[in-house]
Formats: C-alpha cells, structure tokens, sequence
C-alpha cells in the first residue's frame, strides 16, 4: 500500500494545486518513483489511497495503465482518515493471509524490499516490522538493544515518553542506554493481516504509530535495520531540491 492521501502541506505551495504523489522529482511523480521499485520487487498489487486532489491521482494512473500493475484506489475525498484509518479502511483490498508492505508515497530510498520482506516471513512471529535507522528525528522510537522490539517513543525535545516504557521508567525524561536505543521511523512498514481486528474498536481517523504504540506491550512489534541505510524524505521543500540527486546516487 502506498499512503498518498496527505494534504502535503510542507510542500506548499505546489500543494495548492496538486496532490504530493504528483509532485515531480527527476523528471516523474513520486508516485512513479516508488511504484517502479515496488514492481522490481515483484509486487504485483497496489493500493493507493487518495483525498488531496485525489481525482488527478486516479487520472494519472489511468492515463498510464496503472504501469501494469494491479492498482486499486482507496478512496478518502470524503474524509482523511490519518495513517492508521486509511490502512484499515483498505484492508479489504488485501490478501487475508499474506503480510502488507505499506510505504508512504514521499520516501525515497535503497531498501531492498525483497530482503526485508523475507526476514518478515521467515521469522514466522512478527505482528509488525518498521523500517528504522539511527539519525536525528526530534521523535524516536524506542527498542530493546538486543531484540529492536518495540517498547515506546521519545519526543526528544521534551522528553515525553509514550508506551510501555513510560510505566516502565515512571515519569523518566532520560532513557538509559541498556534498556532501550532510539531509532527513527522511516515511513515504511510491514504488518500482519492479524493486526486488522484490533483496529476495530479505533475511531475512523487515527494514525498508525499511536496504534502501535498501544500494542507493542502484547504484540511483537520490531525495528528493521538495513546496513548502510539511505533514506530521504522527499515530502518537504528543503529536501525536494535534493532528491534529484538523491536518486540518481542509487542508480
């Protein structure tokens, strides 16, 4: 699933008069950038979901034939539904018994998707996978040193802790190094269809983080480290003018 339903509202203003997934990078949409590698990984279904001028989204696909893939549309012009509300509102769209890799449309990077989904199935246990890397975020998740599961999130410029490791240091601002490491989320994820009835109970909008955030402390929620990680967000204008050149580097 690529999540390209966000008003893109750091990119204004070529926001104002387009979506973010068709905002242009190297001569193409984000949206064809990360739908090409999501096709030399093999996938072979895609869901897209849109409400910021989701009819140009919905236009564009079609105007290419979807690139030959199977695209289907999730669509919230209705009401943005937040990163946990969309990928619920989508799940029918998906296979019942197989993970979902999900991706927002504005990350730009060298993860090799295939490895990343493998070590996902092989491992047999995991509810939910998160691409992470050590760099500054002024929020960071936070991880068992040995395992990376999932244990809660620092916004580290106040200090507030959320999840289970904020019962666990009880009022701590400073997180000691043997009980957990800080790791940035890099918008990309995979999550098990078992997941989906616990979501039930959520409000139509909500975000996906929150979400994990509640069940990591029964779930086995982990962060994936790929060595010698690179990462751009492209979903800013400081950053957009890079991105040329970011992608052309992982050519």
């Amino acid at each position: 699933m690529l999540l390209a339903a966000g008003l893109g509202t750091r990119l204004r203003p070529l926001t104002d008069t387009m979506p973010k997934a068709l905002v242009p990078v190297a001569g193409q949409p984000l949206l064809y950038h990360v739908l090409q590698r999501l096709k030399a990984a093999g996938f072979q279904r895609v869901v897209v979901n849109v409400h910021h001028f989701g009819e140009q989204i919905i236009d564009y696909l079609a105007a290419n034939e979807s690139f030959g893939m199977d695209v289907r549309v999730s669509d919230e012009r209705g009401l943005l539904l937040d990163t946990g509300g969309g990928i619920r509102k989508a799940a029918p769209f998906f296979e019942t018994d197989s993970p979902v890799f999900i991706h927002n449309v504005d990350i730009l990077s060298d993860l090799d998707i295939n490895t990343f989904y493998n070590v996902f199935e092989q491992a047999g246990d995991i509810d939910a996978a998160l691409v992470v890397s050590q760099r500054h975020s002024p929020r960071q998740l936070q991880f068992t040193p040995d395992t990376h599961r999932l244990l809660g999130w620092q916004n580290t410029q106040t200090g507030e802790l959320r999840g289970p490791i904020a019962e666990q240091l009880q009022g701590a601002t400073v997180v000691p190094s043997d009980i957990a490491i800080p790791l940035a989320f890099a918008g990309i994820h995979l999550i098990s269809p078992s997941l989906f009835p616990l979501m039930a109970d959520y409000p139509e909008k909500f975000s996906i983080i929150t979400f994990y955030l509640n069940i990591c402390g029964s779930c086995k929620l982990i962060g994936y480290e790929q060595p010698n990680f690179h990462f751009m967000d492209a979903g800013k204008l400081d950053t957009l003018a890079e991105a040329d050149a970011f992608l052309a580097s992982l050519s």
